[in-house]
């Protein structure tokens, strides 16, 4: 009876010191392991789900996701909570290793990694999974019984979700949209344009600038696609240096280029049957957009180093801040790309044509934040309120959001004040100037943008990039600032000679 199938096993290296990579990668390639590498736990969930290895080899201490909660969360899928996890760690308390045993580890390695060892307990409990699988499968080829109760189960579900379609569909918006905060009826219309579009697998181009919540609508689009139980990858093209974009969204080989010490799987392959969303489409380089444009024609495309066709099935969600129109026109972006994303456009509206929900975002928010700081903060001065509706929001959401931050650190009481509000209260006080000035003449909407982008950079000493910018403080890109401050012919003024 042979217990070890005949496939080459594969293996998922996870540890965030590349020494440690560099080297189990090599032990194991010489005993003819398909090896995998991630260097952090939400990249190898994401590894899992498209490769499933044999058997995971897991770094307890990581920054961010460590070993312990990944395992967690890979033993709570049941499409990945058969496949053992062996824990690597330089603990030696025996709480540590109890912890790892009660989030589903059925070993652990100690560093530093002595390889026989590890070869050992990786070829042990290779041999007890594939045992595992061989009874399986004897106890189903004589359970026909059970296949045919299991069958009757199905159909029964079918038939419940069927029945229960009318009450899906009889629910409000609001409730379909759990992670989108909104009463007014400008952001529903999107909703409703959701609604229609995310059943199907057409193309959808996100418009708005920067801070109005575009991945929220993306997630929504997802969310309500029959896709929503695949993942939902995500890719932000202005974040990737331009060297190592096309080995993210596509993958390459062991040996594809200096540094690639294991196959890599792109994006588009995670994303397979599901979603991938790629934010900031327009920063996209030209020599890129014609492979992208190859896998939204002909889903396929080639990993760095590897001549053979992958093949996938994948929908893209796109958004941007630029007007790829104009981009068109100027040779930047392809055309023939720009129609096959503009399938269904999608406008995410800026908080200046929101103002019906400024106060139940204030509310969110306010929450959120208090919560998170440790304050009991849960009302605001009628003036604060005031001043939340009457300011045009350059910077949306974001700027919102990181307004009521920064004002529920500042609260010395249980209710804001414009006291915690500096950059409203300075907004005030100019807007106030210039209606007791002599001309008495109302603003327009672009004086008063400029007006307050210059108070900000005023307070910042004319910084515009870090926590302390001005870019951080009215929630924008320092990029979209420097636009905002060209088209406003906003100057840093020139000290005296």
């Amino acid at each position: 009876m042979t217990l070890i199938s005949s496939h080459k096993p594969s293996i998922l290296l996870v540890d965030d010191t590349p020494t440690n990579l560099e080297i189990l990668v090599q032990v194991f390639d010489k005993q003819g392991y398909e090896v995998f590498v991630a260097t952090d736990g939400l990249s190898a969930i994401e590894q899992v789900f498209s490769t499933q290895p044999d058997l995971i080899l897991l770094d307890v201490m990581m920054p961010g996701l460590d070993g312990f909660e990944t395992c967690q969360r890979l033993k709570a899928d049941p499409a990945t909570n058969d496949i053992p996890v062996i824990f690597m760690t330089a603990l030696a308390e025996t709480l540590d290793k109890v912890k790892g045993f009660q989030v589903g580890a059925v070993d652990y390695v100690t560093k530093p990694i002595q390889h026989e060892e590890v070869l050992a307990r990786v070829t042990t409990h290779l041999k007890l999974r594939s045992l595992q699988r061989h009874l399986e499968q004897r106890v189903a080829e004589r359970t026909a019984e059970l296949q045919t109760a299991l069958s009757e189960v199905e159909q029964l579900k079918a038939q419940l979700q069927a029945e229960n379609t009318y009450l899906r569909e009889e629910i409000q918006l609001e409730h379909n949209f759990a992670d989108i905060v909104s009463r007014g009826k400008t952001l529903k219309r999107v909703l409703a344009q959701i609604e229609q579009v995310a059943p199907t697998d057409a193309s959808v181009l996100i418009l708005g600038e920067s801070g109005t919540g575009k991945e929220l609508l993306a997630r929504a689009v997802h969310n309500r696609s029959k896709r929503s139980d695949r993942p939902l990858v995500k890719v932000n093209c202005a974040s990737l240096p331009s060297n190592l974009i096309e080995s993210e969204l596509f993958g390459h080989e062991k040996g594809a280029f200096t540094g690639a010490l294991a196959k890599k799987i792109g994006r588009f392959e995670l994303a397979d049957k599901g979603t991938i969303f790629l934010d900031e489409i327009g920063e996209l380089p030209l020599d890129l957009q014609a492979k992208l444009l190859r896998v939204l024609q002909e889903g396929e495309f080639e990993r760095l180093g590897n001549p053979h066709t992958t093949k996938v099935n994948v929908r893209v969600i796109a958004a941007t801040n630029r007007e790829l129109a104009n981009m068109v026109n100027t040779g930047n972006f392809r055309e023939d790309l720009y129609y096959r994303l503009n399938v269904f456009p999608i406008t995410s509206p800026p908080l200046r044509d929101r103002k019906e929900d400024i106060g139940v975002l204030v509310a969110h928010f306010l929450k959120k934040f208090s919560t998170k700081i440790g304050k009991h903060i849960d009302t605001v001065s009628q003036e604060a309120m005031n001043a939340f509706e009457a300011y045009h929001w350059p910077g949306n959401v974001r700027e919102l959001e990181n307004t009521i931050e920064r004002a529920v650190i500042l609260a010395q009481e249980e209710a804001l004040t414009m006291n915690d509000l500096p950059e409203l209260r300075n907004f005030a006080s100019e807007k106030s100037r210039h209606r007791d000035g002599v001309s008495r003449r109302l603003a327009t909407l672009e004086e008063i943008e400029r007006d307050h982008i210059l108070v900000v950079l005023k307070h910042t000493n004319w910084l515009i990039e870090g926590q302390r910018g001005a870019g951080s403080i009215l929630g924008l890109n320092p990029s979209t600032l420097r636009s905002r401050m060209k088209k406003l012919n906003i100057k840093k003024p020139t000290l005296p000679l």
